[in-house]
């Protein structure tokens, strides 16, 4: 559905870390549209790390190449708002930018504040989950009396 709309192969991602504050925070959720690959600088991406599935949100800060039909790939530097330097060292070994093509999940279209925060929760907090769903069998059986 909003893979095949979007053309992003996941189309909605929850901020796990304050790397964009104060533009956007821990939790919020982001909608993508990757359909047209024109990038502009100023534009904020979402990208995994070739070899690791953490999909990572930051800004364009430079770009590199047209990027068109039959001209050099679009290359793309990025950083995060609150962060001092480029994403470099964040990207993998040998890589010193991203392929927009191979690289970019998506741009970010929109955002849900704060909605995301329970994903967060729930992977740092174990112990959530099984409260969680002793609580809904809890619900369940009250439910048949």
């Amino acid at each position: 559905g909003l893979s095949v709309l979007s053309d992003a192969p996941s189309p909605i991602v929850v901020v796990l870390s304050g790397s964009m504050e104060p533009a956007f925070q821990r939790g919020d959720i982001l909608l993508l549209w990757n359909r047209g690959t024109d990038t502009k600088v100023g534009e904020v991406v979402v990208y995994n790390v070739r070899g690791k599935d953490i999909p990572i949100v930051h800004r364009v800060v430079r770009r590199f190449g047209a990027g068109g039909e039959g001209s050099a790939p679009l290359k793309l530097l990025t950083r995060g708002d609150n962060n001092l330097a480029d994403d470099t060292e964040l990207y993998a070994r040998g890589q010193d930018y991203l392929d927009r093509k191979e690289d970019i999940i998506g741009s970010v279209v929109g955002y849900i504040p704060f909605v995301g925060y329970i994903t967060i929760l729930l992977s740092e907090h174990p112990w959530l989950k099984t409260a969680a769903i002793g609580l809904m069998g809890v619900m369940v059986i009250l439910q048949r009396e």
